[in-house]
């Protein structure tokens, strides 16, 4: 698995996600847009972390990541049914998070192959 190109995703994935929630309606903004910037930045954070931490810290970190992941999608979900994000906007959204979550999964396990 190759960090840095996680890393270089992700970048692109939280200037994406950050000018889209700008967007939301103003009621929400600093409620439901500041928890997915939140989450985004917090994994930036964790993956960031993770490329020079030590194998058991780098464990604890990915395993963190991931589950920023799961919350990601759940109010990405929400943030579409509610038509705060458009499904194009969503669609676009998504797939960068798929992808993220893959080459996530890639490293975790070629972390955990490791002695």
């Amino acid at each position: 698995m190759d960090e840095p190109a996680l890393l270089v995703l992700w970048e692109r994935v939280v200037g994406d996600l950050l000018d889209r929630t700008a967007k939301f309606p103003k009621v929400v903004r600093f409620t439901f847009a500041g928890r997915i910037d939140g989450i985004v930045l917090d994994f930036l954070e964790r993956i960031a972390e993770a490329r020079w931490a030590p194998a058991p810290r780098k464990r604890v970190l990915l395993a963190e990541a991931d589950l920023l992941l799961v919350r990601l999608h759940v109010l990405l979900r929400l943030a579409h049914d509610r038509r705060y994000l458009d499904t194009g906007g969503f669609e676009h959204v998504v797939r960068g998070v798929d992808e993220a979550g893959r080459m996530l999964g890639g490293w975790r396990k070629h972390i955990e192959s490791r002695p």
